[in-house]
């Protein structure tokens, strides 16, 4: 079920309604069965693939809170870590990696192929195992103490608002809110609404727009040179940051209305000025968590010190392992690797590069500065988003090659002024990255609150029919559900 979906909105009031009808003591069972329907409406039977995540965690946790010593947990914490990634690499990796080792095979005239299955990849699978998984890591460390209520720890694990696409919440932060007693709150109702409201106008009005001229220049290479390649890749990144963060404020707003504060996910990450800001700001659910329980778990001292080289491994290792959890596909390992590149190269040379802006002067014009700097991030997101965007790392690079073969720029700018949708949907990010702006500095929310009722309904209602006349209602997948 799509959260772009007439299903979506007539399953969401239906849960609400019934949510707030019940007692606190049976509210959970409530919204348990709904995320589970709120799955199976996609394929039934993975059903049973979050539920053997549960349970394996669930009694892994409790093993672990019944041992005080730390070494005694690890056969338990392996138990998870194991049944976990041992799901989220058979249906994900397996097939990637058993075509690798075919391909590599082939090249020594080895006649041996290893099998590969045709599995459709679980919706969600990426969120709700990393969830599950931080879970059992945090008993293991004895940050968190074990749940004991099975029904409430299952819903922690497949809570619906957040299950197929985030942020993958941490267990200190949504287990305590299953447990609290909550009323009905209308400041919290309306902020969740409008917080869906700003949601659908990203997803349908902006990312499903710009998808079809990305797509028609993305699924044609070969078709395609100069400024259109360069503009369809410059113009996925905001496809790829509305579309995601859209599916982040619905769920974040629909988590709201009853009552649950999820963590917030992005930080305008269009707008860093550096690679190392950029990451701060975008999926901050999942760069947390391989900061916590992967970059931080990584030995870091050779002989009681702290070595760069080491370091630059351990960063290495952490966006390599990232840009695979985006797909089993090599495009993916490449834009890790690309993003490694970046912050290593960032860090070996920021002290000659602050001196050559000291010498020129560029600092002493801040705004200039900072516009410089997001240009540069940007351009360096987009060339990684060669790869990420790309079929195969074959049709990456052919895109790259024809990025560079400019005819008629003119000419192809003013192709690219009759085409109203791209017109359309440039006009549109400027008002995203206007309001933005607008919200960081003075909080729209509470600018728009404080007009007289005519006005503030006025501005509401006037953006529901925006989206309802130029959204694209035709139930278009979130990006990240494929990952």
């Amino acid at each position: 079920m799509l959260f772009n979906s007439l299903e979506y909105l007539i399953f969401f009031p239906i849960v609400v309604g019934l949510y707030y009808a019940f007692s606190h003591k049976w509210r959970w069972a409530l919204l348990l069965v709904a995320s589970y329907y709120f799955y199976m409406c996609w394929k039934p039977e993975y059903i049973v693939l979050i539920m053997a995540s549960t349970l394996v965690d669930y009694y892994a946790g409790l093993r672990m809170g019944k041992i005080k010593v730390k070494s005694k947990r690890k056969k338990y914490l392996i138990l998870s870590i194991v049944v976990n990634l041992g799901i989220l690499a058979g249906f994900k990796y397996f097939n990637f990696f058993g075509e690798s080792v075919n391909l590599l095979f082939n090249q020594f005239n080895i006649f041996y192929q290893v099998p590969t299955f045709q599995v459709l990849l679980p919706v969600g699978i990426s969120f709700y195992t990393f969830q599950t998984m931080s879970y059992s890591i945090d008993i293991y460390r004895g940050i968190t103490k074990p749940e004991h209520h099975l029904g409430k720890f299952a819903l922690f694990v497949s809570f619906f608002p957040q299950l197929v696409a985030g942020p993958i919440e941490r267990s200190n932060r949504l287990l305590p809110q299953i447990h609290h007693r909550k009323t009905f709150n209308s400041q919290m109702v309306i902020s969740g609404l409008k917080l869906m409201l700003w949601g659908f106008y990203k997803k349908v009005v902006i990312a499903d727009r710009i998808g079809i001229y990305v797509s028609s220049v993305y699924e044609n290479p070969t078709e395609h040179t100069g400024v259109p390649v360069v503009l369809a890749t410059a113009l996925f990144a905001f496809q790829l940051y509305c579309d995601f963060s859209a599916y982040t404020d619905i769920a974040r707003g629909s988590a709201r209305v009853m009552g649950y504060d999820l963590m917030v996910n992005f930080n305008r990450p269009l707008i860093a000025k550096s690679i190392t800001d950029f990451w701060q700001r975008w999926h901050i659910s999942l760069t947390t968590w391989f900061r916590d329980y992967l970059f931080f778990a990584l030995p870091a001292k050779k002989n009681n010190k702290i070595l760069n080289w080491i370091l630059q491994r351990n960063i290495l290792i952490t966006y390599l392992l990232m840009g695979l959890w985006h797909g089993a596909n090599w495009t993916f390992i490449v834009f890790g690797l690309i993003h490694a590149f970046y912050i290593i190269f960032g860090s070996l040379t920021k002290r000659y590069r602050d001196n050559f802006n000291q010498l020129i002067g560029l600092q002493k014009v801040p705004a200039f500065f900072n516009l410089y700097s997001i240009l540069v991030t940007f351009g360096l997101l987009c060339f990684s988003l060669f790869f990420f965007r790309a079929n195969s790392i074959s049709d990456s690079f052919m895109l790259i090659s024809r990025s560079l073969h400019f005819g008629n720029i003119i000419e192809s700018f003013l192709d690219i002024l009759k085409n109203k949708e791209v017109v359309f949907v440039i006009l549109n990010i400027i008002i995203l990255l206007w309001a933005e702006q607008i919200h960081a500095r003075k909080n729209l929310i509470v600018m728009i609150a404080n007009k007289p009722v005519i006005i503030r309904w006025s501005i509401y209602l006037g953006f529901i029919f925006f989206i309802l006349i130029f959204g694209m209602i035709n139930q278009q997948e979130f990006i990240y559900f494929q990952f």
